[in-house]
């Protein structure tokens, strides 16, 4: 069974770090695109960073470019989004998913549950 666990989420204030970790379970990593989706209240989600395990090659939203990063780690079937210099404006559930291109307009097969990111003072 194809699962997703993310984890890593908090409150941070503007200009803070976190690095959000995605658990995959039920296939390996490079059978998929891995993309980090996020979606604010009232809004529609995002695609936000993609990365095909196999190769190594990433995608980035303009909004995030140089300030996340993608990777992946094969051993522990765990895909990574550091985000650093976060923003008010990057505050929204973060989710991981499955999708069948490396592109962040890609559309998820699978996605996991969520976690909160909080950009406030």
């Amino acid at each position: 069974q194809v699962q997703l666990v993310e984890s890593g989420g908090g409150l941070v204030q503007p200009g803070g770090s976190l690095r959000l970790s995605c658990v995959a379970s039920g296939f390996t990593l490079d059978l998929y695109a891995i993309c980090w989706f996020r979606q604010a209240p009232g809004q529609e989600r995002e695609g936000v960073s993609c990365i095909t395990a196999s190769d190594g090659k990433t995608n980035y939203a303009d909004s995030v470019k140089g300030r996340f990063t993608i990777s992946s780690d094969f051993a522990r079937n765990t895909v990574y989004l550091q985000m650093d210099s976060l923003k008010p404006e990057d505050t929204a559930v973060y989710t991981c998913g499955t999708t069948g291109l490396r592109s962040v307009i890609a559309t998820p097969i699978q996605l996991g549950q969520g976690t909160q990111v909080t950009v406030s003072l």
